[in-house]
Protein backbone atom coordinates (compact mmCIF):
# COMPACT_ATOMS: atom_id res chain seq x y z
CA UNK A 1 0.00 0.00 0.00
CA UNK A 2 1.61 3.62 -0.88
CA UNK A 3 2.31 6.22 1.68
CA UNK A 4 -1.03 8.09 -0.08
CA UNK A 5 -3.27 5.72 0.02
CA UNK A 6 -2.31 4.77 3.43
CA UNK A 7 -2.57 8.35 4.83
CA UNK A 8 -5.52 9.12 7.34
CA UNK A 9 -7.32 12.04 8.39
CA UNK A 10 -8.48 12.70 11.83
CA UNK A 11 -12.82 11.77 11.57
CA UNK A 12 -14.00 15.20 11.70
CA UNK A 13 -11.32 17.40 10.40
CA UNK A 14 -13.64 19.30 7.79
CA UNK A 15 -16.29 20.15 10.83
CA UNK A 16 -13.18 23.00 12.10
CA UNK A 17 -14.26 24.79 8.75
CA UNK A 18 -17.53 26.80 9.41
CA UNK A 19 -19.34 26.86 6.17
CA UNK A 20 -18.97 22.85 5.90
CA UNK A 21 -20.46 22.50 9.18
CA UNK A 22 -23.38 24.51 8.63
CA UNK A 23 -24.31 23.38 5.23
CA UNK A 24 -23.29 19.25 7.05
CA UNK A 25 -26.28 19.99 9.89
CA UNK A 26 -28.77 21.67 7.57
CA UNK A 27 -28.05 18.81 5.10
CA UNK A 28 -28.62 16.36 8.24
CA UNK A 29 -31.60 18.50 9.36
CA UNK A 30 -33.09 18.12 5.40
CA UNK A 31 -32.19 14.57 4.93
CA UNK A 32 -34.36 13.36 8.01
CA UNK A 33 -37.26 15.05 6.51
CA UNK A 34 -36.46 13.12 2.91
CA UNK A 35 -36.41 10.19 4.89
CA UNK A 36 -39.77 10.57 6.22
CA UNK A 37 -41.11 11.37 3.11
CA UNK A 38 -40.16 8.46 1.45
CA UNK A 39 -41.36 5.84 3.51
CA UNK A 40 -44.68 8.22 3.69
CA UNK A 41 -44.99 8.05 0.01
CA UNK A 42 -44.23 4.80 -0.73
CA UNK A 43 -47.14 3.76 1.88
CA UNK A 44 -49.30 6.46 0.27
CA UNK A 45 -49.43 4.73 -3.01
CA UNK A 46 -49.15 1.57 -1.72
CA UNK A 47 -51.89 0.89 0.84
CA UNK A 48 -54.04 4.64 0.26
CA UNK A 49 -53.70 4.86 -3.47
CA UNK A 50 -53.68 1.67 -4.98
CA UNK A 51 -54.33 -1.64 -3.76
CA UNK A 52 -50.48 -2.52 -2.94
CA UNK A 53 -49.90 -2.19 -6.59
CA UNK A 54 -46.27 -2.52 -7.41
CA UNK A 55 -46.38 -1.19 -10.49
CA UNK A 56 -47.97 1.83 -9.59
CA UNK A 57 -44.93 2.45 -7.07
CA UNK A 58 -42.71 1.92 -9.24
CA UNK A 59 -43.83 4.51 -11.82
CA UNK A 60 -44.20 6.70 -8.68
CA UNK A 61 -40.05 6.10 -8.41
CA UNK A 62 -39.27 6.18 -11.75
CA UNK A 63 -40.88 9.28 -12.68
CA UNK A 64 -39.06 11.27 -9.58
CA UNK A 65 -35.56 10.06 -10.76
CA UNK A 66 -36.98 10.63 -14.65
CA UNK A 67 -35.56 14.27 -14.58
CA UNK A 68 -32.01 12.57 -13.28
CA UNK A 69 -30.96 12.10 -17.12
CA UNK A 70 -30.56 15.93 -17.60
CA UNK A 71 -28.44 16.00 -14.99
CA UNK A 72 -25.13 16.46 -17.90
CA UNK A 73 -26.45 19.72 -18.92
CA UNK A 74 -27.78 20.48 -15.07
CA UNK A 75 -23.67 19.95 -14.54
CA UNK A 76 -23.13 22.49 -17.06
CA UNK A 77 -24.91 25.16 -14.82
CA UNK A 78 -23.07 24.06 -12.29
CA UNK A 79 -20.20 25.21 -13.33
CA UNK A 80 -21.23 28.25 -14.61
CA UNK A 81 -23.61 29.72 -11.97
CA UNK A 82 -22.20 30.35 -7.94
CA UNK A 83 -23.13 27.14 -6.28
CA UNK A 84 -24.18 28.12 -3.23
CA UNK A 85 -26.96 30.14 -4.89
CA UNK A 86 -27.85 27.43 -7.24
CA UNK A 87 -28.54 25.80 -4.44
CA UNK A 88 -30.69 28.13 -2.59
CA UNK A 89 -32.93 27.62 -5.67
CA UNK A 90 -32.63 24.14 -6.02
CA UNK A 91 -33.79 23.79 -2.23
CA UNK A 92 -36.55 26.28 -2.22
CA UNK A 93 -38.17 24.22 -5.01
CA UNK A 94 -37.84 21.11 -3.13
CA UNK A 95 -39.35 22.72 -0.12
CA UNK A 96 -42.93 23.73 -2.39
CA UNK A 97 -43.61 20.72 -3.46
CA UNK A 98 -42.71 18.90 -0.32
CA UNK A 99 -45.56 21.77 0.80
CA UNK A 100 -47.92 21.37 -1.56
CA UNK A 101 -47.97 17.23 -1.40
CA UNK A 102 -48.47 17.50 2.07
CA UNK A 103 -51.10 19.95 1.97
CA UNK A 104 -53.30 18.00 -0.51
CA UNK A 105 -52.89 14.52 1.66
CA UNK A 106 -53.56 16.45 4.97
CA UNK A 107 -56.83 18.33 2.69
CA UNK A 108 -58.25 14.90 1.43
CA UNK A 109 -57.58 15.73 -1.85
CA UNK A 110 -54.64 13.85 -3.02
CA UNK A 111 -55.35 11.52 -6.04
CA UNK A 112 -52.61 9.17 -7.91
CA UNK A 113 -51.83 11.50 -10.82
CA UNK A 114 -51.30 14.17 -8.22
CA UNK A 115 -48.48 12.16 -6.42
CA UNK A 116 -46.96 11.24 -10.15
CA UNK A 117 -46.79 15.12 -10.91
CA UNK A 118 -45.07 15.98 -7.91
CA UNK A 119 -42.91 13.31 -8.25
CA UNK A 120 -41.20 14.37 -11.30
CA UNK A 121 -41.27 18.26 -10.16
CA UNK A 122 -39.57 17.10 -7.21
CA UNK A 123 -37.31 15.26 -9.61
CA UNK A 124 -36.84 18.59 -12.25
CA UNK A 125 -35.55 20.40 -8.75
CA UNK A 126 -33.41 17.51 -7.32
CA UNK A 127 -31.76 17.02 -10.98
CA UNK A 128 -30.80 20.45 -10.74
CA UNK A 129 -29.95 20.22 -6.98
CA UNK A 130 -27.20 17.06 -6.73
CA UNK A 131 -24.32 17.99 -9.08
CA UNK A 132 -24.30 21.64 -7.50
CA UNK A 133 -24.46 20.26 -3.97
CA UNK A 134 -21.68 17.46 -4.86
CA UNK A 135 -19.98 19.75 -6.72
CA UNK A 136 -20.17 22.13 -3.63
CA UNK A 137 -17.85 20.32 -1.07
CA UNK A 138 -14.60 20.83 -2.87
CA UNK A 139 -15.11 24.91 -2.90
CA UNK A 140 -15.40 24.62 1.23
CA UNK A 141 -12.73 22.23 1.75
CA UNK A 142 -9.00 21.87 1.16
CA UNK A 143 -8.60 19.20 -0.98
CA UNK A 144 -6.67 16.92 1.18
CA UNK A 145 -10.09 16.70 3.01
CA UNK A 146 -12.22 16.13 0.12
CA UNK A 147 -12.38 12.73 0.75
CA UNK A 148 -13.30 13.51 4.84
CA UNK A 149 -15.90 15.87 3.42
CA UNK A 150 -17.64 13.22 1.05
CA UNK A 151 -17.64 10.79 3.92
CA UNK A 152 -19.22 12.99 6.31
CA UNK A 153 -21.74 14.22 4.12
CA UNK A 154 -22.56 10.05 3.50
CA UNK A 155 -22.59 10.10 7.46
CA UNK A 156 -25.14 13.17 7.30
CA UNK A 157 -27.49 11.02 4.80
CA UNK A 158 -27.60 7.65 6.37
CA UNK A 159 -28.01 8.93 10.07
CA UNK A 160 -30.85 11.04 8.88
CA UNK A 161 -31.64 7.27 7.35
CA UNK A 162 -31.59 5.63 10.23
CA UNK A 163 -33.96 8.03 12.13
CA UNK A 164 -36.02 9.23 9.44
CA UNK A 165 -37.64 6.30 8.51
CA UNK A 166 -38.41 4.86 11.88
CA UNK A 167 -40.18 8.19 12.89
CA UNK A 168 -41.51 8.27 9.65
CA UNK A 169 -43.39 4.52 10.76
CA UNK A 170 -44.09 5.95 13.88
CA UNK A 171 -45.78 9.34 12.89
CA UNK A 172 -47.91 7.12 10.15
CA UNK A 173 -49.03 5.09 12.88
CA UNK A 174 -50.10 7.72 15.02
CA UNK A 175 -51.37 10.75 12.63
CA UNK A 176 -51.34 9.66 9.77
CA UNK A 177 -49.29 10.30 6.31
CA UNK A 178 -50.47 13.70 6.02
CA UNK A 179 -47.95 14.73 9.24
CA UNK A 180 -44.80 12.78 7.67
CA UNK A 181 -44.85 14.79 4.31
CA UNK A 182 -45.39 18.52 6.04
CA UNK A 183 -42.20 17.48 8.71
CA UNK A 184 -40.04 17.25 5.42
CA UNK A 185 -41.63 20.53 3.59
CA UNK A 186 -40.69 22.10 7.23
CA UNK A 187 -36.83 20.74 7.14
CA UNK A 188 -35.96 22.48 3.60
CA UNK A 189 -35.68 25.48 6.31
CA UNK A 190 -32.82 24.57 7.80
CA UNK A 191 -30.21 23.77 5.08
CA UNK A 192 -31.67 27.50 3.34
CA UNK A 193 -30.97 29.22 6.40
CA UNK A 194 -27.20 27.01 6.33
CA UNK A 195 -26.77 28.70 2.42
CA UNK A 196 -27.91 32.29 3.75
CA UNK A 197 -25.18 32.51 6.93
CA UNK A 198 -22.85 30.95 5.04
CA UNK A 199 -19.82 33.54 4.94
CA UNK A 200 -19.16 33.52 1.07
CA UNK A 201 -15.18 34.80 1.38
CA UNK A 202 -13.81 31.87 2.89
CA UNK A 203 -15.55 29.71 0.32
CA UNK A 204 -12.85 28.48 -2.82
CA UNK A 205 -14.69 28.44 -5.95
CA UNK A 206 -13.73 26.28 -8.93
CA UNK A 207 -12.65 28.55 -11.90
CA UNK A 208 -15.69 29.41 -13.27
CA UNK A 209 -15.97 27.62 -17.06
CA UNK A 210 -15.74 30.00 -19.89
CA UNK A 211 -16.10 27.22 -22.95
CA UNK A 212 -18.65 26.63 -24.94
CA UNK A 213 -18.02 23.15 -25.00
CA UNK A 214 -20.45 22.31 -22.34
CA UNK A 215 -22.07 18.90 -21.86
CA UNK A 216 -19.92 17.65 -24.60
CA UNK A 217 -16.78 18.69 -23.25
CA UNK A 218 -17.62 16.66 -20.21
CA UNK A 219 -18.19 13.84 -22.08
CA UNK A 220 -15.34 14.10 -24.33
CA UNK A 221 -13.29 14.56 -20.87
CA UNK A 222 -14.92 11.02 -19.18
CA UNK A 223 -14.61 9.11 -22.56
CA UNK A 224 -10.70 9.71 -22.35
CA UNK A 225 -10.29 8.19 -18.65
CA UNK A 226 -11.23 4.60 -18.56
CA UNK A 227 -10.96 4.41 -14.94
CA UNK A 228 -13.86 6.86 -14.80
CA UNK A 229 -15.43 4.84 -17.63
CA UNK A 230 -15.65 1.99 -14.96
CA UNK A 231 -16.42 3.82 -12.34
CA UNK A 232 -19.94 5.45 -13.89
CA UNK A 233 -20.32 1.56 -15.25
CA UNK A 234 -20.69 -0.43 -11.70
CA UNK A 235 -23.04 3.19 -10.31
CA UNK A 236 -25.07 2.48 -13.26
CA UNK A 237 -25.35 -0.97 -12.64
CA UNK A 238 -25.55 -0.77 -8.60
CA UNK A 239 -28.05 2.49 -9.03
CA UNK A 240 -30.46 0.64 -11.95
CA UNK A 241 -30.79 -2.60 -10.56
CA UNK A 242 -29.22 -2.98 -6.73
CA UNK A 243 -30.00 0.38 -4.53
CA UNK A 244 -33.84 -0.03 -5.46
CA UNK A 245 -34.73 -0.60 -1.57
CA UNK A 246 -37.14 2.13 -1.78
CA UNK A 247 -39.68 -0.16 -3.59
CA UNK A 248 -38.04 -3.77 -3.24
CA UNK A 249 -38.61 -3.36 1.04
CA UNK A 250 -42.37 -1.72 0.09
CA UNK A 251 -42.94 -4.77 -1.29
CA UNK A 252 -41.35 -7.08 0.75
CA UNK A 253 -43.02 -5.55 3.95
CA UNK A 254 -46.11 -5.65 2.56
CA UNK A 255 -46.19 -8.51 0.23
CA UNK A 256 -43.87 -11.09 1.65
CA UNK A 257 -43.57 -10.14 5.53
CA UNK A 258 -47.00 -8.51 6.02
CA UNK A 259 -45.96 -5.98 8.60
CA UNK A 260 -47.47 -2.84 9.62
CA UNK A 261 -45.69 0.91 8.72
CA UNK A 262 -43.45 1.00 11.95
CA UNK A 263 -41.72 -2.29 10.66
CA UNK A 264 -41.48 -0.88 7.57
CA UNK A 265 -39.81 2.23 8.59
CA UNK A 266 -37.52 0.02 10.39
CA UNK A 267 -36.48 -1.94 7.32
CA UNK A 268 -34.80 1.86 6.48
CA UNK A 269 -33.51 2.49 9.91
CA UNK A 270 -31.58 -0.81 10.01
CA UNK A 271 -29.91 -0.88 6.78
CA UNK A 272 -29.13 2.94 7.32
CA UNK A 273 -26.78 1.38 10.37
CA UNK A 274 -24.59 -0.50 8.01
CA UNK A 275 -24.75 2.56 5.72
CA UNK A 276 -23.62 4.86 9.01
CA UNK A 277 -21.07 2.40 9.78
CA UNK A 278 -19.27 2.54 5.72
CA UNK A 279 -19.69 6.37 5.76
CA UNK A 280 -17.60 6.65 9.26
CA UNK A 281 -14.99 4.65 7.74
CA UNK A 282 -14.89 6.16 4.21
CA UNK A 283 -14.36 9.97 6.20
CA UNK A 284 -11.21 8.73 7.43
CA UNK A 285 -9.55 7.94 3.33
CA UNK A 286 -7.94 10.56 1.91
CA UNK A 287 -7.83 8.37 -1.30
CA UNK A 288 -9.30 5.33 -2.88
CA UNK A 289 -8.53 2.33 -5.13
CA UNK A 290 -10.68 0.68 -8.22
CA UNK A 291 -10.32 -2.74 -6.22
CA UNK A 292 -11.99 -1.30 -2.86
CA UNK A 293 -15.01 -0.25 -4.95
CA UNK A 294 -15.31 -3.66 -6.90
CA UNK A 295 -14.80 -5.92 -3.97
CA UNK A 296 -17.67 -3.88 -2.06
CA UNK A 297 -19.68 -4.32 -4.73
CA UNK A 298 -19.14 -8.24 -4.90
CA UNK A 299 -20.06 -8.40 -1.11
CA UNK A 300 -23.18 -6.41 -2.24
CA UNK A 301 -23.65 -8.92 -4.67
CA UNK A 302 -23.66 -12.04 -2.46
CA UNK A 303 -25.55 -10.40 0.43
CA UNK A 304 -28.77 -9.33 -1.74
CA UNK A 305 -28.45 -12.88 -3.33
CA UNK A 306 -29.55 -14.30 -0.20
CA UNK A 307 -31.62 -11.54 0.80
CA UNK A 308 -33.96 -13.21 -1.60
CA UNK A 309 -34.06 -16.09 -0.32
CA UNK A 310 -34.40 -15.62 3.64
CA UNK A 311 -38.04 -16.57 4.77
CA UNK A 312 -37.17 -14.57 8.15
CA UNK A 313 -38.09 -10.93 8.36
CA UNK A 314 -35.67 -10.49 11.26
CA UNK A 315 -33.08 -12.43 9.46
CA UNK A 316 -33.84 -9.77 6.40
CA UNK A 317 -32.99 -7.26 8.97
CA UNK A 318 -29.71 -8.13 9.97
CA UNK A 319 -28.82 -8.74 5.89
CA UNK A 320 -30.31 -4.68 4.93
CA UNK A 321 -27.26 -3.44 7.28
CA UNK A 322 -24.86 -5.60 5.66
CA UNK A 323 -26.14 -4.62 2.02
CA UNK A 324 -26.08 -0.79 3.22
CA UNK A 325 -22.72 -1.21 4.67
CA UNK A 326 -21.35 -2.62 1.54
CA UNK A 327 -23.51 -0.26 -0.72
CA UNK A 328 -22.52 2.88 0.68
CA UNK A 329 -18.74 1.58 0.95
CA UNK A 330 -19.26 1.31 -3.06
CA UNK A 331 -20.79 4.87 -3.39
CA UNK A 332 -18.70 6.97 -0.99
CA UNK A 333 -15.33 4.88 -2.54
CA UNK A 334 -16.76 5.67 -5.97
CA UNK A 335 -17.69 9.54 -5.37
CA UNK A 336 -14.49 10.14 -3.99
CA UNK A 337 -12.13 8.30 -6.77
CA UNK A 338 -14.00 11.15 -9.23
CA UNK A 339 -13.97 14.44 -7.38
CA UNK A 340 -10.19 13.76 -6.73
CA UNK A 341 -9.40 12.76 -10.30
CA UNK A 342 -11.09 15.09 -12.30
CA UNK A 343 -9.81 18.91 -13.63
CA UNK A 344 -12.00 21.62 -11.01
CA UNK A 345 -12.92 23.17 -13.89
CA UNK A 346 -15.32 20.38 -15.29
CA UNK A 347 -16.00 19.11 -11.89
CA UNK A 348 -19.08 19.94 -12.14
CA UNK A 349 -19.94 18.22 -15.48
CA UNK A 350 -18.55 14.97 -14.55
CA UNK A 351 -20.44 14.96 -11.17
CA UNK A 352 -23.52 15.59 -13.14
CA UNK A 353 -22.63 12.76 -15.63
CA UNK A 354 -21.97 10.51 -12.10
CA UNK A 355 -25.51 11.35 -10.89
CA UNK A 356 -27.11 10.98 -14.30
CA UNK A 357 -25.61 7.59 -14.59
CA UNK A 358 -26.13 6.64 -10.91
CA UNK A 359 -29.87 8.53 -10.58
CA UNK A 360 -31.13 8.28 -14.12
CA UNK A 361 -31.17 4.43 -14.64
CA UNK A 362 -34.11 4.67 -11.70
CA UNK A 363 -36.84 5.46 -14.14
CA UNK A 364 -35.68 1.96 -15.91
CA UNK A 365 -35.07 -0.04 -13.65
CA UNK A 366 -38.16 0.95 -11.19
CA UNK A 367 -41.02 -0.05 -13.21
CA UNK A 368 -39.16 -2.64 -14.47
CA UNK A 369 -38.90 -3.72 -10.85
CA UNK A 370 -42.53 -3.25 -9.81
CA UNK A 371 -43.89 -5.06 -13.61
CA UNK A 372 -41.51 -7.99 -11.92
CA UNK A 373 -42.83 -7.51 -8.67
CA UNK A 374 -46.22 -8.11 -9.72
CA UNK A 375 -45.44 -10.82 -12.39
CA UNK A 376 -42.64 -12.73 -10.29
CA UNK A 377 -43.12 -12.13 -7.07
CA UNK A 378 -41.10 -9.88 -4.79
CA UNK A 379 -38.38 -11.52 -4.01
CA UNK A 380 -37.20 -11.40 -7.46
CA UNK A 381 -37.20 -7.39 -7.38
CA UNK A 382 -34.13 -8.43 -4.95
CA UNK A 383 -32.77 -10.92 -6.98
CA UNK A 384 -32.69 -9.56 -10.86
CA UNK A 385 -30.33 -6.25 -8.60
CA UNK A 386 -27.85 -9.14 -7.66
CA UNK A 387 -27.17 -10.78 -10.75
CA UNK A 388 -26.86 -7.43 -12.65
CA UNK A 389 -24.47 -6.34 -10.22
CA UNK A 390 -22.41 -9.43 -9.93
CA UNK A 391 -22.46 -8.87 -14.41
CA UNK A 392 -20.42 -5.66 -12.75
CA UNK A 393 -18.29 -7.47 -10.68
CA UNK A 394 -17.18 -9.82 -13.54
CA UNK A 395 -16.66 -6.84 -16.23
CA UNK A 396 -14.85 -4.94 -13.70
CA UNK A 397 -12.39 -7.31 -12.32
CA UNK A 398 -11.31 -8.44 -16.05
CA UNK A 399 -10.86 -4.66 -16.21
CA UNK A 400 -8.52 -4.47 -13.99
CA UNK A 401 -6.49 -7.66 -14.50
CA UNK A 402 -6.09 -6.24 -18.33
CA UNK A 403 -4.76 -2.89 -16.79
CA UNK A 404 -2.25 -5.07 -14.68
CA UNK A 405 -1.49 -6.73 -17.94
CA UNK A 406 -3.35 -10.00 -17.86
CA UNK A 407 -4.12 -11.78 -20.85
CA UNK A 408 -5.30 -15.26 -21.21
CA UNK A 409 -2.88 -17.15 -19.23
CA UNK A 410 -1.82 -19.95 -22.06
CA UNK A 411 -0.85 -16.62 -23.93
CA UNK A 412 1.57 -15.25 -21.18
CA UNK A 413 4.82 -16.73 -19.96
CA UNK A 414 5.79 -17.71 -16.34
CA UNK A 415 7.79 -14.32 -15.59
CA UNK A 416 4.60 -11.93 -17.06
CA UNK A 417 2.44 -14.25 -14.51
CA UNK A 418 4.46 -13.83 -11.83
CA UNK A 419 4.93 -9.91 -12.65
CA UNK A 420 1.06 -9.86 -12.43
CA UNK A 421 0.17 -11.25 -8.95
CA UNK A 422 2.89 -9.02 -7.21
CA UNK A 423 0.99 -6.95 -5.01
CA UNK A 424 1.06 -3.12 -6.57
CA UNK A 425 4.32 -1.97 -4.05
CA UNK A 426 6.38 -4.26 -5.16
CA UNK A 427 6.63 -3.68 -8.95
Amino acid sequence: MSAATAERVPLFSSFAIRNFRLFWFGGFVSNIGTWMARVAQDWLVLTILTDHSAMALGIVTGLQFLPTLASPWAGSLADRIPKRRLLMYTQAGLALTGTILAVLVVGGWIQLWQVYLLAFAQGVAAAVDGPARQAFSPEMVPTKLIGNAVGLNSTSFHTARLIGPAVAGLTIAWWGVGPALAANAASFVAVLVALVVMNPDELTPAPRSTTAGGVAEGLRYVRQRPDIMLVLFVVFMLGTFGMNFQLTNALMATGVFHVGPEEFGYMGSVMAIGSLSAGLIAARRTQVRLRLIVTALAGFTVVTAVMSLVGGFYVYLALLMLAGFTALTVMTAANTSVQLSVDPVIRGRVMALYMAIFLGGTPLGSPLLGWIGDAWGPRWTIAIGAIACGVAVVVSVIYLLRRRGWAWPWRQTPAELAYIAMPDEAR
